[in-house]
């Protein structure tokens, strides 16, 4: 047990009698005699619970009371008197007290209150943690009230998830977001791309393998299944994942075992198993390179990312979150963005979704020429696509990167076009470079020094 109780009484024999009977259960028990030691105490070791009188001296128990509410409002307090009345009972209960007791009190008495204002200490501070938690996924629109809503009652359970959207809308926040808010939280989070693996070591990379199993296989290695063992795998790009590699998973969901790549040792391991796509699971069925069996034990629970384009009244609530964020980082002052361009903003489709956002706000910050960013600075497609963007002033016909020299306007083009066809394939950076004409280690390259996103 050993939850820290502080008893607060400046009477040595209230003092010293529960001290006994908690401690005698296996509480740790610290005692203050007046108001001011109380809250020294708190505070240099905040305890499970308090049992606070009302009478003290230098601070009586209701100013006690008022400035623990204020400073620690998850920590329970049980309020007693020799004196009571209904006067002061009512006060304490409104000041947030847990329970309000008179003296003489009863040893199961105060054992039942020691045990309930503990447990409901832990509830609250899982309460306002998980509510944290689920305020990482910013936006006040009603899909993602929805999505959170959903989210919270999901994570606390052990059952699969399939995590469904576009790319750039936030899966993996989703999936790291279930994480936290499960009982899994404290063993580890292990994430696999398997759009990023290559078919013939996808095997390796999630189930392990022995030394010599492959060509190059030099060591034993451990695979993403024993890495997350007692806790979460989360599988990015599932719909990538070749048929072979299919097959093993399967048996894992379904029995929980599997063996190491060149090796006939069976490994038990206990996962809880989050995936995501962007692609049409069904479609790939339906062409036979996605297994059916492997969707249904997949898809327990599906939830819908929705995209940026559907919850465009977000748009300003995280750009600016961005924009906060780009700046602090950079330790550069915070542009303001005018009122026409948050307009263009919220009026643009968001093909790349949360991640173009925040590639373009980073931009920015890093590109801007003063306090205020005005519409000229947004990039071209946007102020293309806004309807009277061309009548609205001269500033807005004119090109984004004038003023600029060559090398930033060189960049700024460069970065245009490798983030359009990112966004036009859904962040492939494979099918990004057959378009560009490129090579796909030097597109990952360019990728990288622009401070650009891909899959």
């Amino acid at each position: 047990m050993n939850e820290r109780i502080l008893v607060v009484d400046d009477e040595q024999d209230i003092r010293r009698s529960l001290e006994i009977v908690l401690g005698g259960e296996g509480f740790r028990v610290v005692c203050a005699g007046d108001g001011e030691e109380a809250l020294a105490s708190v505070e240099a070791e905040p305890p499970a619970a308090v049992f606070l009188d009302i009478e003290l001296p230098r601070l009586n128990g209701m100013e006690v009371l008022r400035r623990l509410r204020t400073q620690r409002p998850d920590l329970p307090v049980v309020m007693f008197t020799g004196h009571g009345t209904i006067e002061r009972a009512v006060e304490a209960t409104r000041l947030g007290a847990f329970e309000f007791v008179e003296k003489p009190f009863s040893r199961d008495r105060i054992l039942l209150l020691a045990r309930n204002a503990i447990e409901t200490g832990r509830l609250r501070e899982l309460a306002r943690l998980r509510a944290a938690e689920v305020d990482d996924l910013v936006g006040e629109s009603a899909p993602m009230d929805a999505l959170r809503e959903t989210i919270t009652r999901v994570a606390p359970t052990n059952a699969r998830v399939l995590i469904l959207g576009e790319s750039g809308t936030g899966k993996e926040l989703v999936a790291r977001v279930l994480h936290r808010l499960s009982s899994r939280v404290e063993k580890p989070f292990v994430r696999v791309n398997c759009a990023a693996i290559a078919n013939d070591l996808i095997e390796a990379e999630l189930f392990g393998a022995v030394k010599g199993a492959y060509t190059g296989s030099v060591a034993a290695r451990e695979g993403r299944f024993a890495a997350a063992d007692g806790g979460t795998l989360f599988l990015d790009e599932v719909g990538d994942m070749s048929l072979a590699a299919q097959a093993k998973v399967l048996r894992v969901l379904q029995e929980g075992e599997y063996e190491p790549v060149g090796s006939t040792r069976t490994t038990k391991v206990d996962v809880r198993v989050l995936a995501a796509t962007n692609q049409d699971l069904p479609g790939r069925v339906a062409a036979g390179l996605f297994r059916a069996d492997l969707l249904f034990r997949l898809n327990v629970i599906p939830i819908v990312v929705p995209p940026l384009r559907e919850r465009i009244g977000d748009v300003r609530l995280l750009g600016e979150l961005f924009l906060a964020r780009c700046a602090a980082r950079d330790e550069l002052p915070a542009p303001r963005l005018q009122a026409e361009s948050w307009r263009i903003l919220e009026a643009y489709a968001w093909p790349g979704n949360i991640r173009e956002l925040k590639n373009i706000i980073e931009r920015l910050v890093i590109l801007r020429r003063g306090a205020e960013v005005g519409p000229e600075a947004l990039p071209m497609e946007m102020t293309r696509q806004t309807p009277d963007s061309a009548t609205s002033s001269p500033a807005a016909t004119a090109s984004p990167h004038r003023g600029l020299p060559l090398p930033e306007v060189l960049e700024a083009v460069e970065r245009d076009l490798i983030q359009a066809a990112l966004d036009r394939h859904k962040g492939s950076v494979a099918r990004a470079a057959a378009e560009l004409g490129v090579e796909r280690t030097r597109l990952h390259k360019r990728i990288s020094a622009l401070g650009l996103s891909g899959e």
